[in-house]
């Protein structure tokens, strides 16, 4: 967003562009960032632990899930974070596998509703190939397709191995205690240390994260687009 906000400055980016680019930011933080966090919620109530779900977590208002710090570095940066969903590992069974699963649901709902908004693009598409000169539809099938593609960058983000992010969570199925654990120790250095890194290579013009998003976009894009497309063309 700040490079879009710089970029608009200088008159690199039209007026229309930089509005689309707000409201899908404003999209992802109230509607796709809450589905993350209830994910998160509900995964581990049904694992177990209501830790969650008694305070609130397993719902879709904005309000009790977001971050102030973290929607700001939303906007700016176009990564972010919002408030973590509590769990009490002690609840679970089977506790390394089920806190992991646990950590996965957020991601995996991210992937869900990407696959979902690249559905509603594609349809946007589609009918904007039937509406030729359709201002309305061709901003419709931007939005989502920007809002799919945020979706990919944030489970992306989410799967880094750093704490406290869902990455580090999912590493609990995989590492013996004695490592983990004495990772846990620099949980608040190595998190400060991780946005540090993505700021430096995004000033450098290097984004690791952007590099795999955009892969992974593609792929969904080709696989579910090309499916949307078939479908569709039946039907014309």
């Amino acid at each position: 967003m700040l490079r879009y906000l710089l970029a608009f400055m200088s008159g690199e980016v039209d007026t229309l562009s930089f509005l689309i680019e707000i409201c899908v930011l404003s999209f992802v933080t109230i509607c796709c960032l809450p589905v993350h966090e209830c994910a998160h919620a509900w995964m581990a109530d049904r694992l177990g632990d209501s830790t969650g779900r008694l305070k609130g977590r397993i719902s879709l208002n904005p309000l009790d899930h977001l971050s102030l710090a973290g929607t700001i570095m939303l906007f700016l940066f176009g990564f972010g974070y919002a408030k973590p969903v509590p769990v009490n590992i002690r609840n679970f069974k089977n506790r390394k596998l089920h806190f992991g699963l646990t950590a996965l649901a957020g991601p995996v709902s991210n992937l869900i509703l990407a696959v979902i908004f690249i559905i509603v693009a594609n349809i946007f598409m589609m009918l904007g190939s039937m509406n030729e000169g359709s201002t309305v539809i061709q901003i419709a099938h931007l939005f989502f397709y920007n809002v799919a593609y945020y979706n990919v960058a944030l489970a992306v983000f989410n799967m880094i191995p750093f704490p406290p992010l869902d990455g580090s969570r999912i590493l609990t199925m995989v590492l013996p205690d004695r490592i983990y654990y004495k990772i846990l120790g620099y949980e608040r250095y190595l998190f400060y240390a991780l946005f540090a890194l993505i700021f430096i290579f995004n000033r450098i013009g290097i984004s690791p994260i952007g590099s795999i998003s955009s892969f992974i976009f593609g792929l969904l894009q080709n696989t579910v687009g090309n499916a949307v497309v078939s479908i569709f063309g039946i039907f014309m």
